[in-house]
């Protein structure tokens, strides 16, 4: 059951309060003074703060009450406080629901109206608390994972990035084979690091091929080797792939390329571990933990006849799933930030730019766009037009100037929301917004709480 603290020095008043808030299941403690109140509030776990704003007789200046609400507000900002004034402090109350103050009621009150306002906030500040504890969780995850693992050096904040990392570190002491599926540069290369890093033979070499940029007729000479005369231009024996990978990890990236003459003899290779080079017919012995990673649809490949379907099964035996950038948006700007270095910031029109942008080119775009405008850019400050992405819809920066400002659109709720880490009171600091008031305008736009 919620708790409301009630200051307020008349004690009707208080009285009156703690009957109507035990009427609709809301226990209710009672202080007659600011000092109580903040003592109780030590003590105990309060979820809504009703305050008057005068508690000295023949005051009327609501100062004490403006002086109480800002106490509250530096030790807990996120506690939601509704005030109670009379009309003689009408204008004081508006001053400091602009500082924060959840709601302001006039005395006499309207039971309906009070009851309707702390029920509303109650139940925000449940769904605040709930994503708190979310953000603590994701947190300690994070900290074990970068306690127990070597990362290689990870950048990442979106809990969809969070599920392939935590369950490439499960996989990765496991001797089979790991399947990373992803678009063009999300970052599947550093998730096959991480395997390798953290795997059973993370002291052996890591050997990296690009299937997709290797000619057809070379690729298997690649993965083999070939004795001296295997094909044109070759002199002497060289090794594969294969061989340098021995005792460690082999990461085959865009397996999807691999003519089906390669996959065969892959798949020979993960069966038995033996392979022949390209003109011998000796069979030679490796040990190799294979890793392969692929953009294209591989099942579609198998219906074309143009992937072994038994090849895909034995490199499937754990797929991870690597989203493209534009699904794991709250990577964006820690991924920028990192790709920018400490001398150069983003203002917050460039991070809504970023945000917005649908990033079809994944991680590499981010980092090509943040290198490119680091060089443009003279100054320290980053701006949205000197990353070099389409601005539609970036909303221009208000100042006191504009007078009252038009309501955030999605691009502006989200990029707040972001740079807030989640913390609802934070973005809705950043927005000139209540809580309650963002947390309408999410409601309205779509945009889940978390």
């Amino acid at each position: 059951m919620p708790t409301v603290l009630i200051i307020d020095d008349n004690a009707a008043v208080a009285i009156a309060l703690d009957v109507l808030f035990s009427l609709h299941e809301i226990d209710a403690l009672r202080a007659a003074s600011p000092e109580e109140g903040l003592q109780l509030l030590e003590r105990h776990a309060i979820d809504l703060v009703v305050q008057d704003m005068n508690f000295t007789a023949d005051t009327t200046s609501g100062e004490e009450g403006s002086a109480l609400f800002h106490a509250i507000r530096a030790r807990y900002p996120d506690l939601p406080v509704v005030l109670l004034t009379a009309w003689t402090q009408l204008d004081a109350a508006v001053d400091l629901i602009k500082s924060g103050a959840a709601d302001y009621l006039a005395k006499p009150w309207d039971d309906r109206r009070l009851i309707a306002s702390v029920q509303n906030l109650l139940e925000l500040g449940q769904a605040s608390r709930a994503l708190r504890q979310r953000v603590v969780a994701e947190q300690r995850q994070r900290h074990a994972l970068e306690h127990d693992f070597d990362l290689r050096g990870m950048v990442w904040q979106d809990p969809a990035t969070e599920r392939v990392v935590h369950l490439a570190c499960q996989v990765a002491r496991a001797d089979v084979p790991v399947l990373i599926s992803g678009p063009n540069g999300s970052g599947k290369e550093r998730i096959a690091a991480i395997v390798q890093a953290n795997s059973q033979v993370a002291s052996g070499p890591f050997v990296v091929l690009n299937c997709g940029a290797v000619p057809v007729d070379l690729i298997e000479a690649e993965l083999f080797g070939a004795e001296a005369g295997a094909y044109t231009g070759i002199t002497r024996a060289r090794d594969g792939k294969f061989d340098a990978a021995d005792g460690g990890t082999l990461f085959l990236d865009e397996i999807g390329n691999l003519p089906l003459a390669g996959q065969m003899k892959l798949l020979r290779v993960l069966e038995t571990g033996r392979f022949e080079r390209l003109g011998s017919n000796r069979e030679r012995q490796v040990k190799v933990r294979v890793i392969s990673a692929s953009n294209a649809d591989l099942p579609a490949m198998i219906k074309a006849g143009t992937f072994r379907e038994d090849l895909f099964y034995r490199l499937n035996v754990i797929e991870l799933r690597l989203p493209p950038l534009a699904q794991r948006p709250l990577d964006i700007l820690v991924l920028a930030r990192h790709f920018l270095g400490s001398e150069k910031t983003l203002d917050a029109q460039a991070q809504t730019t970023l945000l917005a942008h649908g990033w079809p080119g994944n991680v590499r775009e981010l980092k090509n766009v943040m290198q490119r405008a680091s060089l443009l850019t003279a100054g320290p400050v980053i701006r949205a037009q000197e990353t070099g992405l389409p601005l539609a819809g970036v909303p221009a920066p208000r100042t006191p100037q504009d007078g009252a400002a038009t309501e955030p659109d999605r691009d502006s709720v989200t990029a707040a929301l972001a740079r807030a880490q989640g913390v609802v009171a934070q973005a809705a600091q950043e927005l000139g917004l209540s809580r309650q008031a963002l947390y309408r305008r999410m409601e309205r736009l779509g945009i889940a709480r978390g």
